[in-house]
Order: C-alpha cells, then structure tokens, then sequence
C-alpha cells in the first residue's frame, strides 16, 4: 500500500492560519473521499501557544461554513517535520524564510509558500489575529481557494 502524501501547514503561532488551513484541507479531503490517501498536520514556527486549542474566532468562522477544527492543539515546529512530510506549505513570506533557515541540509520536504503553490500566484494568507470578523472570513475564503487548487494539483 503507498504511504499517504504528507502536507504540514504552518503560520507563527498554529492558532489561527495553519490550522485554518488543515481543518479545510481535512474537511475537502473527507468531501472527496481522499482521506487515506493524505497525512496532514499543522504547527507554529513559534511555540507561544503549544498546547492550545485554535483560535475561538477561527472556530466560530470555519463553524459558520460547516467545518469543523476543535480538535486541533497547537504545536511547535520540529527539525524532524522537514522529514516527516512531503510538503510543507508557508501561510506568509516571513513563515517561508523561517522555515528555509530552519530546514536541515538533509531535509527532504519541498518547502513553498501556500497560495503561490496551490494557485500559482504570489499570495500570502494574511494574519487575522489582530483584527475582526470580516479578516477572518478573508482568511477562511482564501485558504479555500487555495485548498481546491492545492488539491487539484496534488491529485493528477
């Protein structure tokens, strides 16, 4: 049996992006029956908030659109991720350049950022942290679009 393709997606602090993006990743992969045929996972370039359940607003947007993410807990980047996963997808350039200073010399994971990879245009998924409800509803649009076209491009 072929071991499922893994995809890790990250952000500073995996509470609001990154696990925005694998809560979407993982409710389109179980829509389309393609569950076994991928691993996901999600984590923070920083530890601030290891442990931690995501973001109560990205809760309550991804609620809104049917999906559901409460059972992720934040987690820090480790060198063995560059290992682990196949792909390792960036949610904004300064997530990008910390993973490529990050990334040991053997590290075998492709590294890109997000948008750019999945759509084919240079992109990032802004931070909503910081603001309201409208950013995070810009946030959850964005990342799926890109979760559409990542799979479609994963999936040929």
């Amino acid at each position: 049996m072929k071991k499922p393709y893994a995809v890790l997606f990250v952000c500073t602090g995996n509470i609001c992006r990154s696990p925005t993006a694998e809560a979407v990743f993982r409710h389109r992969l179980h829509e389309r029956g393609l569950q076994e045929t991928f691993r996901h996972d999600s984590a923070g370039i920083e530890g601030y908030h290891v442990g931690e359940a995501p973001d109560r607003r990205s809760v309550a947007t991804l609620h809104r659109a049917g999906i559901e993410m409460g059972d992720l807990r934040a987690r820090k980047m480790r060198k063995v991720d560059f290992h682990d996963f196949d792909l390792i997808l960036a949610m904004d350039n300064s997530h990008l350049a910390a993973l490529k200073r990050m990334a040991p010399e053997d590290a075998t994971a492709e590294i890109a950022l997000y948008v750019e990879y999945a759509m084919g245009k240079p992109a990032e998924v802004p931070d909503p942290y910081y603001g309201g409800p409208t950013d995070f509803a810009r946030v959850v649009e964005l990342i799926d679009d890109a979760t559409t076209a990542l799979l479609a491009r994963l999936n040929t």
